[in-house]
């Protein structure tokens, strides 16, 4: 589904990502790990046009990626999870969804106040809401959720945004043990019923409880690649990021 072959950004003397490649099949879950510093989340950012590559190449579906802007690769199916929360605080939980279920931001601001729900985009909702389990404050403020609840939203969001491809960043940093269970089963839901997601995440027994294939970067390049057990057993990951 996605390739990237030899990306490179720089910022200034900083090899943020140094020729990285790595390729990710359909309907699996692949992690990429690495220290901070070591290029995760440029990789994210040229792969969703948030940033724009020195040099390399990427592919989605087999169309390049290469130079597309954040809306095109938005509207090619691509979904992202930032690692800060973007709700809007002063909507609702359902409004929020509202946005990303059209993936038209614009254009709902203009008609929030006489925006008609259909019913096809009621029951998708509500499907959305009991799998990710935030039926119960559907209704209320965003400004006014916790910090769990306000992540739940936003996993939400991204699987309500129209997308073949969903990319998460960082999706259990800072929740409770209780809620990470629940998001691991959540996203080994998603992967079963056909879902292909890439995330970022720290949480090593989170990371490798949940992935078929783990990418390990260091210093913007990829130094290993693997199933969580490879990986786990990899000398050189153990001693740079896993501990002995």
């Amino acid at each position: 589904m996605l390739k990237i072959q030899n990306l490179k950004r720089y910022f200034g003397g900083v090899k943020a990502v140094d020729g990285a490649s790595f390729e990710i099949k359909d309907n699996t879950i692949t992690a990429l790990i690495g220290p901070n510093g070591s290029g995760k989340t440029t990789v994210f950012n040229l792969i969703s046009g948030i940033l724009v590559e020195d040099s390399g190449k990427a592919w989605f579906n087999g169309t390049e990626i290469t130079h597309k802007t954040i809306e095109q690769t938005s509207n090619m199916g691509i979904s992202r999870l930032f690692q800060q929360s973007r709700l809007f605080g002063n909507l609702t939980v359902k409004e929020n969804l509202l946005l990303a279920i059209d993936n038209e931001d614009t254009k709902f601001w203009k008609n929030l106040f006489f925006y008609k729900i259909t019913q096809e985009k009621e029951e998708k909702i509500n499907r959305i809401s009991e799998l990710v389990g935030i039926t119960g404050f559907m209704n209320k403020p965003a400004k006014d959720l916790s910090f769990g609840q306000k992540r739940l939203a936003e996993i939400a969001r991204a699987i309500l945004k129209p997308h073949k491809f969903l990319m998460l960043d960082e999706p259990v940093a800072g929740v409770t043990p209780p809620l990470r269970k629940e998001i691991a089963n959540l996203l080994l839901k998603l992967k079963k019923d056909g879902e292909t997601i890439l995330l970022i995440e720290h949480d090593m027994n989170f990371t490798l409880g949940v992935s078929d294939r783990v990418v390990v970067m260091d210093s913007g390049k990829v130094i290993a690649e693997g199933t969580p057990k490879e990986i786990k057993n990899n000398p050189k990951v153990l001693e740079a990021y896993l501990g002995d």
